[in-house]
């Protein structure tokens, strides 16, 4: 068996230095096949369309950016402040929103398209644009800031569509929240009105009350002939009059009582019995009339300038061109490999015969 084993170890030697040499004497045909697919490599590399990349991060508005957002929120005004995490938030969801997506694709890339790349599919053409501008998270430690980045031929033309796609998605957001805004304003408006018609229906009929009780007390002080209230001397007389009220109302006589009741029934408006109603209808007009100009605020922030290669990303023409090394040597060896194997068994096939 030992000697079995040496046979066979004898004939790989064997075996091996016979595929090197038939390798060697092939030599010409690695290299040439090398040299083709390299060559091959070099001229896409030096004709293919360049492509160049824009970026930009983006990250959460500081707190004087959406400064007037808060304007008559906070306190006792039952409407909290809006942090900043909520608006940046709203501009997160728009800037990933496929909706915005849909709007720029149509609005600004699809125009900006010479006219004979816009033939085709439709769906053909949203796919590579999807490709063309992405809104990936810039750092995993750091969820909250984002980039935008997008490819074009034109350098310039990839720093616009980056550019512009950063403010359709902010200007979305600003209208959201500007509405939100709005929207809370009206119903704390609407809440403080229904406050003062409630109060004016409460002093209302407070006053209706007033005039019933007065002119009960009118009838007694006439039926006993009570038209001016009683002079008592003593002490005794500042209290009476500090309880000259309730039952005691007729003591006040009746030339007093018909006065207030000409008075009551008289009286066109309650408002200024009405405890803070001018505040509140101050307050009324305050948030009726609040709006938050968009152009005021920010919902996002650019981290550092807008970052546009001035080498093109695409093609990488010396990785193209290593690789078209490498891929043209191991063709040529699996060829050099192929013929070397198809001549050793036609040479020993006429060996046989």
């Amino acid at each position: 068996m030992h000697n079995d084993r040496e046979r066979l170890n004898g004939k790989s030697v064997v075996d091996l230095v016979e595929l090197i040499e038939g390798l060697w004497k092939q030599k010409w045909i690695v290299m040439l096949t090398a040299t083709v697919v390299t060559v091959i490599g070099i001229a896409y590399a030096l004709l293919a369309t360049p492509i160049y990349e824009a970026r930009v991060f983006v990250q959460s508005p500081s707190q004087k950016d959406i400064a007037q957002l808060n304007y008559g929120r906070g306190g006792d005004s039952g409407l909290p402040d809006l942090s900043v995490k909520t608006v940046y938030e709203s501009y997160v969801r728009y800037l990933q929103s496929e909706a915005v997506r849909r709007q720029f694709y149509r609005e600004v890339y699809l125009k900006s398209l010479p006219e004979a790349d816009r033939r085709g599919a439709q769906d053909d053409l949203y796919a590579k644009f999807n490709k063309v501008v992405s809104v990936p998270v810039a750092v995993k430690d750091m969820p909250g800031r984002f980039e935008i980045v997008a490819t074009s031929r034109d350098p310039q033309q990839a720093a616009d569509w980056i550019v512009q796609y950063a403010k359709l998605a902010g200007e979305q957001a600003k209208n959201e929240v500007t509405a939100d805004v709005r929207a809370d304003a009206l119903v704390k408006a609407s809440n403080l009105k229904e406050r003062v018609r409630s109060a004016r229906e409460e002093a209302r009929k407070a006053r209706e009350d007033r005039i019933a009780r007065l002119s009960e007390a009118l009838a007694v002080a006439q039926s006993i002939g009570l038209e001016k209230p009683p002079i008592i001397s003593g002490n005794g007389s500042s209290e009476l009059s500090a309880n000259m009220e309730g039952s005691l109302v007729y003591m006040r006589g009746s030339r007093a009582i018909e006065a207030e009741l000409k008075n009551l029934r008289a009286r066109t408006s309650d408002d200024p019995f009405v405890d803070h109603l001018r505040r509140d209808q101050e307050t009324i007009a305050f948030y009726e009339g609040l709006e938050v100009d968009p152009a005021v605020i920010e919902v996002y922030r650019q981290d550092g300038g807008l970052y546009a290669s001035d080498k093109p990303v695409h093609p990488r023409k010396a990785l193209i061109v290593v690789l078209s090394a490498f891929l043209g040597l191991l063709l040529g060896v699996l060829i050099a490999l192929y013929r070397a194997f198809f001549l050793t068994r036609r040479f020993a096939r006429s060996a046989r015969e």
